[in-house]
């Protein structure tokens, strides 16, 4: 049922909208024609204060609320393998909005208020079958002044090595003002915000397409944050920038999570509001772990034998797959790779394939290259490594967010999907909530991971506080392609600062559908045997997960439920000496306690059992722990 409220009084045009346990409220206001604005309080402190909404598109403007609907509560249920938590359950209460100029053109405004944030997005009937184009989002974020950010820069479109910028690879500027000018380029989601004891994580979910990604840019009010298209750049040759479409279509949901660092990192509220699963068989969606050559001894190493090496490998630790990387075609070839994969079927391991996504505008030498840019191409290559035996591929060096490169994306997973291939977007965009959708899509980079470690001794050094913001950013809700995980060192002249267990630790902590670890066989040999076997054992993905403790830059620990089984691990990001505590006696039905932490020497573990109660964990200065319940 809509109420109008065209005619009505200027008092009038205002409209809430309450979670289901009425902690979470939004206020939406109609100021005048053109002039939307909305709020967000938790327990009656503000959150977002009078920020703005709306569009700049051909007849689209000067829109004003003319009729609401009545508050309606929405719920969903849903599995998704990749991520957090396997079993969903999304409740909230949804109301739409009917926004019209005097011509009686304009769109629809959904919000939807759940626990633990606020979701909204626009709706553009385009009833009359011409192309609309939105130019401009007015959409804002607005915190009040005192408010701090944790915010990754968004890079330039086309710097960077071979020009392959803008993917989601930089630093976080961590704990500054929202006063503080916001780079030109912009920042980049998840964006993560503290006011006062509130913590708000925003994000987009639900790119179908039609609409490009977007990101924050500087707004007009002090402490307000716009949403910003990407640079003309960011396209695919001849292809579109804006959203734009001749059918009826939405923009992404923009996605506020809203409470404690606990709500940011137990919430999926960017995979609730996605789209709901395509159709694919179950037996394609296999979630696990991979070896890897190419963290450790890089391009040159691509050749039969090594690869044959990391097959055994991943056998040896019950691991389900093997990433072969760049230049293979040209260093192993397809006939022999069809050999490694037979080898590799006789050992239960699967590979997966590396491919160089782009054409022309694209200077990366890397080789496959161009053979994913048609509907065609795809099929055809698809075809003919599924064949051979190949169960996923690793598509590289995307470079933009335009519509039309968004377009991409989605047309690969289309196709893969329709292929029973797997999918790890590298170089890429970040995901927002496709890992939903497509459940293929097992993991994506978006991240300066640990590959930029194995480059830079700038990156070894800020790897500890780096990897305690990720939880409660990038990793929050899209699984991340982060390749964790070097147990010794990595072969370069680059000084490793964190330890043994801070490593070991980040195979818990990080949420990846196919975990590629960062460790060789040679590295392996030299861990105890108790550790190996607990990354023998460590599960391909994870029922639930519960907050224990941290600050983003400083520490954190999380838990992650397994069948039955609680994993427990907790990293320290500054350079001194800490204790962390975790109370065992909220974990129900264990009987058991296994704690791995770092020994006396540098690279040792020591591992021992421990009550089940509360502990003090000491955790050396860029050190960690693991704690496996049972």
């Amino acid at each position: 049922m809509f109420v109008y409220g065209g005619a009505l009084a200027h008092s009038e045009e205002h409209y809430t909208l309450s979670s289901p346990d009425n902690r979470l409220s939004t206020e939406i206001w109609s100021d005048g024609p053109g002039q939307i604005s909305y709020s967000i309080s938790k327990d009656g402190h503000t959150v977002l204060d009078r920020a703005t909404l709306g569009v700049s598109a051909e007849g689209r403007d000067d829109v004003r609320i003319v009729a609401a609907s009545e508050p309606e509560r929405i719920t969903a249920a849903y599995e998704v393998r990749t991520g957090k938590r396997r079993l969903n359950t999304y409740s909230a209460n949804r109301r739409i909005l009917q926004l019209r100029n005097g011509d009686n053109q304009g769109y629809d405004l959904v919000f939807q208020v759940s626990d633990d944030g606020v979701a909204f997005r626009y709706y553009f009937p385009n009833s009359t079958g011409q192309q609309l184009t939105i130019h401009r989002e007015l959409t804002s974020f607005r915190f009040p002044s005192h408010a701090k950010g944790w915010l990754q820069p968004m890079a330039a479109a086309k710097s960077g090595w071979e020009q392959t910028n803008p993917s989601y690879e930089e630093h976080y500027e961590q704990g500054i003002p929202v006063s503080t000018a916001a780079p030109a380029t912009g920042w980049v989601y998840p964006a993560l915000f503290q006011v006062d004891r509130v913590w708000a994580l925003i994000t987009e979910a639900g790119l179908d397409g039609t609409y490009c990604a977007t990101r924050l840019v500087q707004g007009e009010a002090a402490g307000e944050y716009r949403i910003g298209f990407p640079d003309p750049l960011e396209v695919m040759p001849d292809g579109g920038l804006l959203p734009a479409s001749s059918e009826p279509f939405y923009s992404p949901w923009r996605v506020v999570t809203v409470g404690s660092l606990a709500t940011v990192v137990e919430s999926n509220l960017g995979l609730d509001v996605a789209d709901k699963a395509i159709v694919i068989a179950e037996d394609v969606v296999k979630p696990g772990k991979s070896s890897w050559s190419w963290i450790n001894s890089k391009d040159d190493r691509i050749v039969y034998e090594e690869q044959r090496k990391y097959i055994d490998f991943a056998a040896d630790m019950n691991w389900q797959y093997c990433l072969i990387d760049v230049n293979w075609d040209r260093k192993i070839g397809y006939e022999k790779i069809a050999e490694l994969a037979d080898y590799a079927a006789t050992k239960n391991v699967g590979l997966l394939l590396w491919y160089n996504s782009a054409g022309i505008w694209n200077t990366v030498k890397y080789t496959p290259k161009d053979k994913l840019l048609t509907h065609e191409g795809r099929n055809e290559e698809f075809a003919r490594i599924k064949a051979m035996g190949i169960k996923g591929v690793k598509i590289d060096f995307f470079g933009g967010d335009g519509r039309s490169v968004i377009r991409y994306y989605i047309d690969i997973l289309e196709d893969a999907a329709k292929q029973g291939l797997l999918v790890n977007f590298h170089g890429a965009t970040l995901p927002r909530g496709w890992s939903r959708t497509y459940p293929h899509l097992m993991t994506v980079e978006a991240v300066r991971g640990f590959e930029m470690v194995t480059f830079m001794q700038e990156d070894a050094d800020r790897q500890a506080t780096h990897a305690t913001i990720l939880p409660f950013t990038r990793n929050a809700f899209d699984p991340m392609d982060y390749t964790p995980m070097n147990l010794s060192k990595v072969r370069t002249q680059v000084q490793r600062r964190t330890t043994a267990a801070f490593e070991l630790a980040t195979s818990v902590l990080f949420i990846s559908g196919i975990q590629h670890y960062a460790e060789s066989p040679e590295g392996m040999v030299q861990v105890p045997a108790q550790v190996k076997a607990f990354l023998r054992a460590l599960p391909n993905s994870w029922d639930d997960v519960r907050f224990i403790s941290g600050f983003p830059g400083k520490d954190v620990t999380i838990a992650r439920k397994s069948d039955g089984r609680w994993y427990i691990a907790g990293i320290n990001g500054e350079a001194e000496a800490k204790k962390l505590t975790v109370d065992l006696s909220t974990f129900e039905g264990i009987h058991h306690a296994m704690l791995i932490t770092d020994g006396p020497e540098a690279g040792d573990f020591k591992v021992e059992t421990v009550p089940l109660m509360e502990i003090a964990i000491a955790v050396k200065p860029n050190g960690g722990f693991v704690v496996v319940l049972e």
